[in-house]
């Protein structure tokens, strides 16, 4: 009785294991890909469907633009990838094709850097995960800590925007006793962590 029983209560557990892999899909994957904002120095493939010699590999420029056959110079950076496939895909419909399909892919993300200096651990450049946004708090922890004689309510963050540099003064340590305030890094930003005056 104890054997059947034993070998009963296997057979479930290997049926339950056997269909975790077939109840946890790759679910969670495809929205992230489907909201990512496609970015400069992202590498992308544009498929049309029926139309092999318009496969194409692309980098997206500076200026948020890449060279596409038929079409030329078009603006897709700034946009979803199912945006930049609309995009694509009515300039072509406008003067070449009917009812194109198109379809963009991100082959490469771009790599996308902030740098923590002063009192933290590991002072250096790191990169932000595909994808991901990143807080000040987590910028910090990423560079080891701080040290000793850092002072988390004396950081200043240096940022460019629209070519344009800007210096922002925060408070780490406000920020650390405050649920849920969040201060989110953005590419090239450059944190440094103050010394304490004590």
């Amino acid at each position: 009785m104890k054997t059947k029983l034993f070998c009963l209560t296997v057979a479930i557990l290997s049926l339950i294991t056997l269909r975790l892999p077939a109840q946890t899909p790759k679910s969670n994957e495809a929205p992230t890909d489907t909201n990512y904002i496609l970015a400069p120095n992202d590498m992308i493939q544009v498929k049309v469907f029926q139309e092999d010699d318009l496969l194409s590999m692309l980098r997206i420029s500076k200026d948020n633009t890449v060279t596409f056959p038929l079409i030329g110079v078009v603006r897709i950076g700034g946009h979803s990838q199912q945006d930049a496939a609309r995009i694509i895909q009515d300039a072509l419909a406008k003067d070449y094709l009917v009812n194109p399909q198109v379809n963009v892919t991100v082959i490469q993300y771009s790599k996308r850097h902030f740098t923590v200096l002063g009192q933290v651990q590991k002072p250096g450049s790191y990169d932000i995960p595909d994808r991901e946004q990143i807080t000040l708090l987590q910028a910090i922890g990423t560079a080891g800590g701080y040290t000793r004689i850092a002072d988390p309510a004396r950081i200043t963050l240096k940022r460019s925007v629209g070519g344009k540099e800007s210096v922002i003064k925060l408070d780490a340590k406000r920020m650390a006793n405050e649920n849920g305030s969040a201060f989110e890094i953005l590419p090239g930003d450059v944190i440094t962590v103050g010394e304490s005056i004590f």
